[in-house]
């Protein structure tokens, strides 16, 4: 016994040895660089929808990871940062440019101005506005260019996959360029259409992608361009947001739209009445807060006046 006991040292010596260096491994990222600190919790992906008026921001949260979708209008930049700043997050995996309107691509040359990324995504290179060109600017300044994806692209976040489903083709007009990304995280999904239109919606049904969704960001702020009855049969979201600016100018969303949804059965959230909206899912069940009014009536084409939020207050599942 006395002389295998030096032996079984050894081993353990061995066995501790490489159990470091295999964590010293982990702990770099390919040329050297440290890994972020592992504080996020990849079972869980939080959607925030954030209220940036007559326009889009989301922001998406799954472990360390984090990706901005557009970053609302120019004026919008400094909230845009301040709700990055409140979530603590500084470096950006992904940057999201659906279009290049400035309602989208606005605020996010804010963004990247104080927090770093590692890629940013847009449907075009060049654009011939001064809110595009800063955007640019800003994406040139931290040594990056823009990519371009194409329908299929998978990006990893966190415990969550996203997946680019449009624009299916090049076209003339800048909202059926919309990139369209598929967020899944377990049994949840999100649609997130940017400002995609009819056109757009068909190209995706004729190319036979999975739109099913749990939650469907409605495109083009309720515009009746957007949402058809097609397309939204094959999505057949249980819940809907939608971003858009309370007594707006354009009449969003507009009671098309509203209707479609109501007939679907869906619920219906809006940041111009319920401020900055989150959904949480750990994978099966789905949470949603919102800032304020939980239990607003959000779609007035209800027959009985309630909206689709029920009588007590936001839903889960």
């Amino acid at each position: 016994m006395k002389k295998r006991l030096p032996l079984r040292l050894l081993s353990c010596i061995l066995l501790l040895f490489f159990a470091l260096s295999a964590c010293g491994d982990a702990a770099f990222l390919p040329g050297g660089k440290p890994k972020p600190a592992l504080t996020g919790d990849d079972g869980t992906l939080s959607v925030h929808f954030l209220d940036v008026g007559q326009a889009d921001s989301i922001l998406l949260q799954s472990g360390t990871q984090s990706m901005l979708v557009d970053g609302g209008n120019v004026a919008d930049s400094s909230l845009v940062v301040a709700y990055l700043q409140e979530q603590g997050i500084e470096h950006l995996t992904y940057v999201v440019n659906t279009h290049a309107h400035e309602d989208h691509v606005g605020g996010l040359a804010g963004a990247l101005n104080v927090c770093t990324t590692d890629q940013v995504l847009a449907p075009i290179k060049e654009y011939n506005s001064k809110a595009f060109r800063d955007f640019s600017k800003y994406v040139s300044l931290q040594n990056k260019s823009i990519t371009i994806p194409k329908p299929g692209d998978i990006l990893p976040l966190g415990g969550a996959t996203v997946e680019v489903l449009a624009p299916q083709t090049k076209y003339s007009d800048e909202n059926n360029s919309s990139i369209v990304l598929k967020v899944t995280h377990g049994q949840n999904s999100f649609l997130l259409t940017g400002d995609a239109e009819r056109q757009s919606e068909q190209d995706m049904l004729a190319a036979g992608v999975d739109l099913t969704a749990t939650v469907l960001k409605v495109g083009h702020h309720g515009s009746d361009s957007s949402t058809t009855y097609p397309f939204l049969r094959e999505v057949m979201p249980k819940y809907a947001v939608i971003s858009v600016g309370k007594d707006n100018t354009y009449g969003h969303p507009q009671e098309a739209v509203l209707s479609r949804l109501r007939d679907a059965g869906v619920t219906v959230y809006r940041t111009g009445y319920q401020g900055h909206i989150v959904a949480t899912s750990d994978g099966k069940t789905l949470h949603f807060t919102t800032e304020r009014n939980r239990s607003l009536p959000t779609n007035p084409t209800e027959t009985n006046g309630s909206g689709q939020n029920g009588q007590n207050g936001i839903p889960s599942y």
